[in-house]
């Protein structure tokens, strides 16, 4: 079924043309201050009256014209302040002489106070009138002072109830305390924006240009919806946002308080987590009692819940997949940042730690998780105490009859109660963990549409750091901006605007406010890696780390095609002695089986080098490398299909078959052909005899790119493939490493250093040294292009 089409100019605030006369209200808006004057002078008159009964209602009337002249000058001036509006409802030129002449001079008296200060202050106003105006009735009946008879007026009332009757007030009194404490506890947590109150818009949104189209659907929608309603349908009430941390949720939220014209309410992730049992439900249903009411004075709502998983979950989700979180897991050795040789995809599977069934791309209707039952007691919070099971009641039970008079007065004359208004509510939502929203809140009719907000393209990261260095003055080039977003593939819009921001930090320490190609790379650095540590390595260990590095480097060269080298540096990080970085030429959704033997290969180079170059000996910088690669290997085995069996691990864990589960060993249940521990093992051994394959027939090259790095600490991609080439690269002249004689000179030197590493002492001969102009003595971090890791994590 194809979708309304529907004329966005028409509904959103910037492409309204400003009414020349002024809006309409309703009736009762118009006279219900004039009759509460009326009804106070009414009493007066009475007062009067009672006080001499023989005299007439009309002397009392006179009597009451004369003493209390203010009150009738008060019906007065509010009869002609409502004539003025009916007039300036039906008149444009009265209208703008009214605007120009009186409103805008007036409104600069407030003019530092914004919506929600106004109202406040106005209805502080408005109560101080009815005290006073009550005080002055009470006043006359009473022949005292106003402020003596509000405080007389509850003795008198008090006094005059009989003793059943005073004894229930303090039975009231007393269960009020305990109202009030619970109402104050209930209090909190909830902001409320009127128009104009946030600037953000959805200009400000970059790269998320998908989810803006379908969020502008729903606010015009809500501004008008009989687009959809009078052709059978039903206006949208709920959207989920969802998505990693940091790209554009929140920011969406507020560009959405920006561009309507009803009130934006944001309530706060904590608000609902409470001391005492039964708080967190009075506040849901104050929270939905103050968004009905917005919706019928301003003809819509839109409330926003931000990280909503501390809210519509009923408990906390088990470790789920076959790399579930374990008490017993042990860190490895401070080694090698293993993790960066594998590919994106890879490296997210394996940081989560659990297998692709539960790393899912999309919110599924119909998750199964095992969940531990929400919290009770005094101190449940989140979607325990039923917190969460009466915001879903408030969401769904919304066509009640509300009122007391609706309910039971019209019910008690026998009368039917009437339906409620239709209440205008956009409920939107955040998270970034959707499978730890309960099921029943994700149905249609509570949350209607559910958008994936991820990270944005390539496209989409160059508008978004085009968008904040507009902010900063630079002298970065449009191919600067297009190289920064292809070696930044996974950046956020929180992650671009800090980088931005440390960019300009970076250029004042210097002391200029132009930010230069040079400030965004030492920013980058800075941001992803961390600051180098000031360390020098004994000069075996130095050539072991190189030669680690070095066969990294030297596999990626040869065998990965889906990512570059970006970075190979030996300088010691705060998690890392070495590293190898790359960074995917393109985005990519899809990978293949051929891609992810050559991330294990990659991962397997350090074990195979350190063996072959140290006879047979390995540091236990391998053991991240190789937890990488036994992982990957599992999840290509028992979960991808590329593997020597067709089926999933994953299922057959759940039903106990092959030594799945603890129920199905205890039980003798069948196990499969071959064990999948047995079949991961055969798999990383083939890829580790082809691995050392491959090194053995790139030995110079591994040899020469380790004598760079322990010559230049830190160098390039572009480096690393000169080296391998025999070509020239940007700071590394390759050619030398083309001198077969050079190259005796290396091996020379590594025998002496394993000669040193098995015996445990100095090495006696020094580091070769390549020709003059071989190695070019600047600043690597100045003039790399692509000098820092774009998929570096912490190591595990």
């Amino acid at each position: 079924m194809s979708e309304p089409e529907v004329n966005e100019e028409a509904f959103f605030p910037e492409y309204e043309e400003e009414s020349a006369t002024r809006k309409p209200v309703a009736f009762w808006d118009r006279s219900k201050i004039v009759l509460l004057l009326l009804l106070a002078w009414f009493a007066i008159v009475l007062a009067a009256r009672s006080a001499n009964p023989l005299e007439s209602f009309g002397a009392a009337a006179r009597i009451t014209l004369h003493d209390k002249w203010w009150l009738t000058l008060l019906i007065g001036i509010e009869m002609l302040r409502q004539a003025n509006y009916l007039l300036a409802e039906r008149s444009a030129s009265w209208n703008m002489f009214w605007n120009e002449s009186v409103v805008e001079p007036m409104g600069k008296i407030g003019a530092g106070w914004n919506d929600w200060t106004r109202f406040r202050v106005s209805r502080a106003l408005k109560i101080f009138g009815i005290l006073a105006l009550l005080a002055v009735v009470l006043a006359a009946y009473y022949h005292t002072s106003p402020l003596v008879s509000l405080f007389q007026f509850p003795a008198t009332v008090y006094s005059s109830l009989p003793l059943i009757g005073q004894l229930l007030f303090a039975f009231v009194f007393v269960i009020l305390q305990f109202v009030g404490l619970f109402w104050f506890l209930s209090k909190g947590g909830v902001d409320v924006y009127f128009p104009g109150d946030i600037k953000t818009r959805f200009t400000d949104v970059w790269g998320q240009d998908s989810v803006l189209e379908r969020v502008k659907e729903n606010i015009i929608f809500l501004k008008s919806p009989e687009e959809i309603e009078e052709k059978g349908g039903y206006v949208p009430g709920g959207i989920l946002l969802w998505g990693p941390p940091g790209t554009g949720k929140t920011l969406i939220a507020e560009a959405v308080a920006g561009e309507t014209e009803n009130p934006y309410v944001f309530v706060d992730p904590g608000a609902f987590i409470n001391m005492f049992m039964g708080v967190g439900v009075l506040k849901v249903k104050g929270l939905f009692r103050k968004l009905r009411k917005l919706s019928l004075r301003y003809g819509g709502v839109v409330v926003f819940f931000d990280e909503a998983d501390s809210l519509g979950s009923r408990g906390s989700l088990m470790p789920q997949g076959t790399f579930g979180f374990s008490e017993n897991q042990v860190s490895p050795s401070h080694g090698c940042n293993g993790m960066s040789y594998l590919s994106e995809s890879s490296l997210r599977q394996v940081l989560l730690g659990r297998a692709p069934s539960a790393v899912e791309e999309e919110p599924r209707r119909g998750w199964t998780s095992k969940v531990i039952a929400g919290m009770g007691g005094m101190n449940g919070g989140g979607g325990g105490s039923g917190t969460l099971q009466a915001l879903l009641t408030e969401l769904s039970g919304l066509k009640k009859p509300r009122g007391f008079f609706n309910r039971v007065v019209r019910r008690a004359l026998g009368l039917r109660p009437k339906n409620p208004p239709k209440y205008r509510i956009l409920v939107m939502m955040a998270t970034n963990l959707p499978q730890a929203l309960d099921e029943a809140l994700l149905r249609p009719g509570r949350i209607d549409r559910i958008y994936r907000v991820g990270y944005p393209s390539k496209a989409g990261r160059i508008r978004t750091y085009k968008g904040y260095l507009a902010k900063v003055t630079h002298n970065l080039t449009e191919s600067d901006i297009d190289r920064l977003a292809t070696i930044t593939p996974y950046a956020t819009g929180a992650t671009m605007k800090d980088l931005v921001n440390e960019s300009l930090i970076t250029a004042i320490r210097d002391g200029r406010d132009v930010i230069t190609w040079r400030d965004v790379i030492r920013a980058k650095q800075l941001k992803e890696l961390g600051p180098p540590e000031d360390v020098e390595y004994i000069e075996r260990e130095r050539h072991a780390v190189a030669v680690h590095e070095a066969c990294h480097a030297v596999m990626a060269a040869v065998t990965r095609q889906h990512l570059t080298i970006d970075i190979a540096t030996i300088e010691k990080g705060s998690n890392y002695l070495g590293m190898v970085a790359s960074i995917p030429p393109e985005d990519q959704f899809t990978h293949w089986r051929s891609e992810y033997e050559a991330d294990i290969m990659v991962s397997l180079a350090s074990l195979a080098g350190e063996r072959l170059f140290f006879g047979g000996d390995n540091s236990s910088g391998v053991s991240a490398d190789l937890e990488g690669a036994t992982q990957l290997a599992t999840l290509m085995e028992g979960y991808w299909g590329m593997g020597s069996t067709i089926s999933s691990h994953g299922v057959t864990q759940s039903v106990g078959i092959g030594g799945g589960s603890k129920q199905g060993r205890q039980s003798g249940q069948r196990e499969l052909p071959r064990g999948i521990g047995d079949r991961i093992e055969g798999r990383l051994e083939e890829i580790y005899k082809e691995t050392l394959r491959i090194l053995e027939q790139n030995r110079s090259e591994i040899l020469s790119v380790a004598h760079a790095l322990e010559t230049a600490k830190t160098i390039t991609g572009e480096d690393v493939m000169a080296i391998v080439d025999k070509t020239e690269g940007p700071l590394v002249d390759g050619r030398i490493y083309a001198n077969s004689a050079f190259i005796a000179e290396l091996e020379r030197y590594h025998t002496a250093v394993a000669e040193a590493h098995r015996n445990h002492r100095p090495v006696d001969v020094a580091l070769p040294t390549a020709g003059e102009g071989s190695f070019k003595t600047i600043d690597v971090l100045d003039k790399s292009l692509n000098n820092t890791a774009a998929m570096v994590e912490p190591e595990l």
